[in-house]
């Protein structure tokens, strides 16, 4: 059938660390090394008053305006968590200042970037230390590399690489915050080209538990280094900046193809043999929807590192092992405008494709949603492909106003090339990872409130039997109980003596941190 619009398939460091005289912590030299060793900055039972009064950035308290707004995360499931405060830190200074009073007066020091954590571990009753007003970027084509302020959201990443150039890769979510992505691994539409965002790191500073400001690189604490290659956010410190490598930016090329979901067993069998055998260059995804009174659905997109003529042969055997699309798209367009269709921001203008906040010009919504992950090492046998498609069917009666979804997601190529223990993540040999999703009104009745964990449970423990075991640290899930081995696997020891190393009083401890070794 001939091809219709993308648009119609799509959506069912601010303030630079300065020197401070007699200032206490370990800052950057002018050439941009960082002293080893730094003197503690704690200051004894400092006042949240005091606290704000010291800091470059802005301290929002309960009795400050836009404090409401400034509490919120992204998954309005947390909306009732209520923070003592939120730090705006504008450098490495303010977060170094911001730890030593959580430190002092015994409360969580909370990193908080994007604030995507799926189980709300970047907000609660602590001190939330945001780093978003520090994203400032830099781009040296010499060296083919990027400094990234650690608090940039992924549009304004994808903004700036546009601009320079040069691409680092990332993931699709607009509005997640690059720390929070580039520390749990980073998984994205160019992630089999270039690998994972964590692949890309080449540097990070940090500071960490004890005031220190640490440059982090191959040679230079370079146990922590790989640690936060896949080692998760709120661990060891609080990222201020990354150095990534970058790429120049290619042609791309994108598909969107639906079928009948009476389809679905077929088109997603031959899709996962297909991604299978597909060239590094191509990613894609296979999605499986239930929108509510939408019905159910059937999906692949996906994105070429290459020509569209180049894209449209290689879809020839998924096109042939299945029966005629419903809808189909496939053509080029820039870096820039490839991001934000994938985005979901396709017909948006750049500004508008943020989180809506009073006064600003992003028009995103928070959202209330739960997830699983998974990982399958191989294509699913008939069985599996079976209890796949039943679930997301049986999602429309057990959850019938909300929305439910399993999204495959390729693997393989430059991801799969990394050996397991090279970096932190250690998920190297999947063919795909799996998102279980639902996502609701908060006007969701009580009776899919109730349904919710029991359908992402069932769900679960249905692929099981055709998956490796394996959770994705970046979609962290608290309900999962073998998730040390699930998220870290044979890593898990070695990232344990990391954090005895640096956080050796387990200032950054939650409910799934790297727990300190036994």
């Amino acid at each position: 059938m001939p091809a219709i619009s993308r648009r119609a398939f799509i959506r069912l460091s601010a303030g630079a660390v300065a020197a401070l005289g007699a200032a206490p912590f370990g800052l950057p030299d002018v050439d941009g090394t960082v002293p080893t060793r730094t003197k503690r900055a704690f200051n004894s039972k400092m006042s949240l008053k005091e606290l704000g009064a010291a800091l470059h950035g802005r301290l929002v308290l309960p009795s400050t305006a836009g404090y409401a707004t400034s509490r919120l995360v992204y998954d309005l499931r947390f909306e009732s968590e209520k923070p003592i405060a939120i730090a705006y830190c504008a450098s490495a200074v303010d977060v170094a200042r911001c730890i030593a009073f959580a430190r002092e007066n015994n409360i969580a020091a909370i990193p908080r970037a994007g604030g995507h954590s799926y189980g709300g571990y970047s907000t609660g009753s602590g001190l939330v230390i945001d780093v978003s007003a520090m994203k400032q970027t830099s781009f040296d084509h010499s060296n083919a590399t990027a400094v990234v302020g650690a608090g940039i959201s992924l549009v304004g990443l994808y903004a700036a690489c546009s601009d320079a150039g040069a691409l680092v890769p990332g993931g699709s979510c607009p509005t997640v915050g690059i720390a929070g992505l580039a520390l749990g691994g980073g998984v994205g539409v160019l992630g089999r080209k270039y690998g994972l965002t964590c692949d890309n790191i080449r540097q990070i500073e940090i500071v960490t538990p004890d005031g220190q400001l640490l440059a982090c690189n191959e040679k230079s604490h370079s146990d922590l280094y790989w640690a936060c290659q896949g080692g998760g956010g709120r661990n060891f410190g609080i990222v201020t900046s990354f150095s990534f490598a970058t790429h120049p930016i290619p042609e791309l090329s994108m598909f969107t193809l639906d079928w009948s979901w009476q389809d679905a067993p077929e088109v997603l069998s031959a899709w996962q043999r297909w991604m299978a055998g597909a060239p590094d260059e191509l990613w894609s995804n296979c999605q499986l929807l239930s929108a509510g009174s939408a019905g159910l659905s059937i999906r692949s997109s996906g994105v070429l590192v290459g020509p569209s003529q180049t894209l449209q042969r290689l879809l020839h055997p998924l096109l042939a092992a299945t029966k005629q699309p419903t809808g189909q798209f496939v053509g080029s367009d820039s870096y820039l405008q490839t991001m934000l269709v994938e985005a979901g921001c396709d017909g948006l203008p750049l500004e508008a494709c943020q989180l809506a906040s009073p006064g600003g010009s992003g028009t995103l919504q928070r959202a209330l949603f739960e997830a699983k992950s998974a990982y399958g090492s191989k294509v699913m046998p008939s069985a599996g492909i079976e209890k796949t498609v039943d679930a997301v069917a049986s999602g429309s009666h057990l959850v019938p106003d909300a929305g439910a979804a399993l999204i495959f997601d390729a693997y393989g190529g430059a991801i799969n090339a990394v050996k397991a223990d090279q970096t932190a993540f250690v998920h190297r040999d999947s063919l795909f990872g799996i998102q279980m999703t639902l996502e609701f009104s908060p006007y969701a009745t009580e009776s899919t409130l109730e349904a919710r964990a029991k359908w992402l449970e069932s769900t679960a423990n249905a692929l099981a039997p055709y998956c490796n075991g394996e959770a994705y640290q970046n979609y962290i899930d608290p309900t999962l109980s073998n998730w040390q081995k699930a998220y870290y696997g044979t890593n898990l020891a070695r990232l344990s003596q990391v954090k005895h190393r640096y956080d050796p009083d387990d200032v950054f401890k939650f409910a799934q941190s790297i727990p300190l070794p036994k």
